[in-house]
């Protein structure tokens, strides 16, 4: 299961990065200060299919990412995963027991 959603994290990242790569650009960022004159207002509803599909893969990998996370055994405990880090466990150590009070110190000790 584990290998299965690693393939699945691979294989939206790749098309993740081709749909980034075939996406207009908006005309915003780094890119609008070298750009000439030609495209002042920018294309109007360009690619919302792409987008949606980016925006798609992008929740798909943060999704994948998680469940293999929260799958995946610990290697400081040896055993499940992230699932069994959250279950409260029983304390190992005995509880404290009340401290008594000090004995009263006579009258006669105090007064000098």
């Amino acid at each position: 299961m584990q290998l299965l959603l690693i393939i699945l994290i691979m294989l939206a990242s790749v098309l993740l990065s081709f749909l980034v790569l075939i996406q207009e650009p908006k005309g915003g960022g780094l890119a609008s200060g070298f750009s000439g004159g030609t495209n002042l207002m920018g294309v109007k509803r360009t690619g919302d299919i792409l987008e949606k599909g980016t925006w798609g893969l992008v929740i798909a990998i943060m999704v994948f990412a998680l469940v293999v996370n929260v799958m995946s055994p610990s290697a400081s405990t040896g055993g499940g995963g992230l699932t069994d880090q959250i279950t409260p466990t029983t304390p190992t150590t005995a509880p404290i027991t009340p401290m008594t009070a000090p004995e009263a110190v006579p009258e006669s000790d105090t007064a000098q």
